[in-house]
């Protein structure tokens, strides 16, 4: 009897348990916050209405960036000869003062004018004498040159020669000889902004919105560029420089964000490789305006001066939907989805109207407070699979970065022609974007990654294989790097979001873009030894870029996988990796289904009685064939089920996977708002 009465407690309690857990399930389904990726297949994912927005506002306000990163390369423009200015022989013509006053040293196997040294003689009381009307039959052709005269640094400034270069701050500002290094401090300041502005412009993006922070971020950046118009001094000009990479990248960054929010999933690669593409392409026109404009103070002017037109853009850049869905300001989401659904020629779905129009009148009463884990940077470090993983992918991340970088600042110095020089440099990077797209869809991450960083640094080392007056086959070389590392500057971002698991993505991402930022610092003086050796930088760059290379080579790949959502189902992704999966150069689909396939449409995957409304509409208005059966489990649930144990359970609410055709996402909180990162 007594065994009776437990066997029928446990009945209870079993019973009383499922309720619960039902009952908390249906309230969690009616309190789950609205979902735009399962809308945005039914009002348009890529219709008139995100194309007027990404073609006409979003793409064009990347352009700001190339221009205002780049331009301080030729403001800073150092002219091929100069030599100490003697005011006591102004009066004589440029050819005699340099005679009587520079002595010759060597340079590059030849005597040549000395560009920091001049005599050290009392030119007044040597011209004396020929001052004398006593001596009016002499002129100064008879004064004679004495070579063991003392020679001290120049004291009153240089003359230059103004035939190539005749505006720059290394004139006005006298930058060379003791001073020559301080044009690449300018560009350290300038990158040393960028990480300060990604975290300031990032707080303002998630909490007041991607416009106001868009157009703050732009004010900023013109505020920058005008400050550097007006500087009288170098140090002036380089606190210009801090300010206007405060924005960098963050102000074309927020409208590729609002891009990717307004797109669906499988339309972001497209928008990437598009943004990617502008900004190229503004940083081509800037080789035009360069070579046409040689004022440094006007071509400040002319690279900011026309963006003020883009303030026009508060008339018609609407906010980001999902930001006011996260915000909880559902009544204006609202309207601006009902007006896209409208523009793209589509019904906007009854059923979605009425759960956000229950969802204002509810949020009005009371506001909805969710537990959230608490996850941070030491929780990608505390197991080995994922420290290992982590430290890869940031030393990858910091040589791509770099690398790609550097080379951009030091393709002027190249060829014989600085603007033609800087124009190859940007036009060999929209091939490699295309390139790009197509072998990460089909020989996945991995190694596209790697051979394009290995290949581009073993071109840039074997420049030091050419001689000298080989001008052209370095430029080459170089130009075969520069499109090589664009490539896999494309590559790190999604392969890096792949690689980190769903819950730290955020963190992840953002940390090691951080790190890789830092490299943008100290690059400016490694281009800066090729004052001394033309192919000195080239060939370090290149040895960072073969390492950061191999350092892929040991990352797993990701094409054709499930992504890990968890901590530990990323600790399990990758742990079991061999050098047979180096050697994998194709991943292969286990089963045959387009890759579109690979979602965990896990809300779905339950009893159909507990479907909302909503996703039964979502799901009806959906045109799909039924894929094939595909085993999801993670590599987690594979070593659970494999020992024998239980393995852990899905979570109700997750509700999808990483879609595996190139989604290039950009780094998450946890409710799934996009942030800034530091990459440009």
């Amino acid at each position: 009897m007594t065994s009776e009465i437990v066997d029928s407690e446990d009945e209870y309690d079993e019973k009383s348990e499922l309720r619960k857990r039902n009952k908390a399930e249906t309230q969690e389904s009616v309190d789950e916050a609205f979902d735009l990726d399962d809308l945005l297949p039914i009002i348009g994912e890529f219709g008139k209405y995100q194309k007027l927005l990404v073609f006409g506002i979003c793409l064009p306000a990347c352009i700001p960036c190339g221009f205002c990163a780049f331009n301080q390369l030729f403001m800073a423009d150092t002219p091929d000869e100069y030599w100490c200015r003697i005011p006591e022989l102004m009066h004589m013509d440029v050819e005699q003062r340099k005679y009587l006053a520079i002595p010759k040293e060597q340079e590059n196997d030849e005597l040549a004018f000395s560009k920091c040294y001049t005599y050290d003689v009392n030119w007044t009381q040597l011209l004396d004498p020929f001052n004398d009307d006593n001596n009016a039959n002499m002129t100064f052709e008879h004064l004679e040159l004495n070579s063991s005269w003392p020679l001290v640094k120049c004291s009153h400034g240089w003359e230059y020669n103004t035939t190539r270069v005749w505006s720059s701050i290394v004139i006005d500002f006298d930058l060379v000889c003791d001073q020559d290094i301080y044009p690449t401090i300018g560009l350290a300041a300038l990158n040393s902004g960028g990480p300060v502005g990604v975290y300031l412009f990032g707080l303002l993006n998630d909490r007041a919105g991607r416009r106001l922070s868009y157009f703050t971020c732009l004010a900023t950046l013109l505020a920058g560029s005008l400050m550097t118009s007006l500087s009288k001094d170098f140090w002036t000009w380089a606190g210009s420089r801090v300010v206007v990479g405060l924005t960098i990248p963050a102000v074309y960054q927020i409208p590729f964000i609002i891009s990717l929010e307004l797109v669906g999933e499988k339309y972001r690669s497209f928008v990437t490789v598009m943004t990617c593409t502008f900004y190229t392409s503004g940083i081509m026109l800037l080789s035009l305006v360069t070579y046409l404009e040689r004022d440094w103070v006007r071509l400040s002017y002319y690279t900011s001066l026309p963006f003020y037109a883009y303030f026009l853009y508060m008339f018609v850049m609407p906010e980001s939907p999902r930001w006011l869905l996260m915000r909880g300001r559902l009544e204006e989401a609202l309207k601006i989805l009902e007006r896209m659904a409208i523009i793209n020629g589509r019904q906007f779905p009854e059923a979605v109207h009425s759960k956000l129009e229950a969802q204002i009148r509810r949020d009005k009463l009371r506001k909805q407070k969710k537990k959230i884990a608490n996850v941070g940077l030491m929780d990608l470090c505390r197991t080995p699979n994922m420290r290992l993983k982590t430290i890869l992918i940031t030393l990858s991340w910091f040589a791509n970065e770099t690398v790609y970088l550097g080379l951009s600042y030091y393709g002027p110095s190249l060829g014989t022609n600085q603007y033609v020089s800087f124009f190859l440099s940007a036009v060999v990077e929209l091939p490699s974007y295309l390139c790009c797209w197509y072998f990460m869809d089909t020989w996945g991450r991995r190694w596209p990654l790697s051979l394009s960083m290995m290949l581009g640094g073993v071109a840039c080392i074997i420049t030091v294989m050419l001689p000298d007056d080989a001008i052209d086959e370095t430029l080459i070389l170089y130009l075969i790097s520069k499109a090589l590392l664009s490539a896999s500057f494309l590559i790190i971002y999604p392969f890096a979001g792949e690689l980190y698991p769903t819950q730290v993505r955020g963190i992840g991402i953002g940390a090691s873009s951080y790190i890789g930022g830092l490299g943008l610092i100290v690059i400016p003086f490694v281009t800066y030894l090729g004052k001394e050796n033309l192919k000195l930088p080239l060939v370090i760059m290149g040895f960072v870029s073969v390492m950061g290379g191999m350092t892929g080579l040991r990352l797993p790949e990701t094409l054709h996988h499930r992504l890990p959502q968890t901590i530990e189902e990323g600790e399990e992704f990758g742990k079991n990796w061999q050098l047979k999966d180096c050697l994998n150069c194709k991943p292969q689909p286990e089963i045959l289904s387009p890759p579109t396939s690979y979602e965990n449409l896990d809300v779905l995957g339950g009893s159909s009685n507990n479907a909302s409304d909503v996703e039964l509409e979502l799901r009806d208005s959906r045109r799909f064939r039924q894929p094939p059966r595909i085993d999801e489990r993670t590599p987690l649930d594979l070593t659970s089920s494999g020992s024998g144990g239980t393995g852990r359970q899905h979570r109700a609410s997750m509700k999808r996977l990483v879609r595996q055709m190139s989604v290039m996402d950009t780094q998450r909180t946890h409710d799934g708002t996009m942030q800034l990162t530091h990459w440009i």
